[in-house]
């Protein structure tokens, strides 16, 4: 028997289902924001706004009718700040300077954008994951395509810009080595390449070798090489850590 009253059994009860509604409100201004960034809606706004619903679908080259609902869904969710709310016509909307920053500042380390975009690669892909918790097996990155890679690129750029270096040099004796002018550092996983990127612009003197089994990462991270003037210091390579052929021959291996 339960040790708990009929009335204390029905708040939990209720409160539990509050809680799952609350989940379910998250979740669609995750895909919110995914719109929203996909669209070019949020940049458009932090570059010109405050913007109406046409003006809006003008700048973006995308149908006025669904900028409005998402406009006013957004001003609603309290994401965006509107003027004039009492006249429909009039109504135009504006992204506050920090919410700007959360969702279209790619050099912010609370630039939070591509979560929206990854949580929505995954969720298209909900019926092949419960295939595999039924059969076994798994959902390859590969299927979860461009979107699950680029926002896993993008939202680790920032914390690898700005803080990978500093953070490496915390540590002495690891610092000392990675100075060293002929060394050598494996970047496991490297997808994008940008932690294989700021490995070379923290140490000049070093070679970095980017390693990821991903193809399309690789060819993003050669040209990401290429348009920072680091190709000549770091190389990319399609394989796996575990088929390395050259045992012994790095300073040091990063997986992050």
């Amino acid at each position: 028997m339960s040790d708990t009253t009929p009335e204390a059994d029905a708040a939990s009860t209720a409160g539990f289902a509050e809680r799952v509604f609350g989940s379910v409100l998250g979740a669609i201004e995750l895909l919110s924001i995914h719109l929203g960034d996909r669209l070019g809606w949020y940049r458009a706004l932090a570059d010109a706004g405050p913007l109406s619903a046409a003006e809006l679908a003008e700048r973006t080259g995308t149908v006025e009718r669904y900028a409005r609902e998402w406009l006013e869904q957004q001003a609603v969710s309290g994401i965006l700040t509107v003027e004039a709310p009492d006249a429909a016509a009039d109504r135009r909307f504006a992204l506050p300077a920090a919410h700007a920053e959360v969702l279209t500042d790619t050099s912010s380390l609370d630039y939070m954008a591509p979560v929206a975009r990854m949580i929505t690669a995954a969720a298209m892909q909900a019926g092949s994951l419960v295939d595999a918790y039924r059969h076994g097996g798994g959902v390859p990155w590969a299927q979860l395509g461009p979107d699950a890679r680029e926002s896993q690129a993008d939202v680790n750029r920032p914390w690898f810009d700005r803080r990978l270096g500093e953070a490496l040099a915390a540590v002495e004796p690891l610092h000392a080595v990675l100075s060293r002018p002929d060394a050598r550092i494996a970047d496991v996983g490297c997808g994008h390449g940008w932690s294989t990127l700021a490995l070379a612009r923290a140490y000049p003197t070093a070679r970095v070798v980017g390693i990821d089994v991903d193809e399309p990462s690789i060819v993003a991270a050669r040209a990401n090489a290429d348009a920072a003037g680091l190709a000549d210091r770091v190389e990319f390579r399609l394989s796996g850590g575990e088929e390395l052929s050259e045992p012994g021959s790095f300073d040091a291996a990063f997986v992050y």
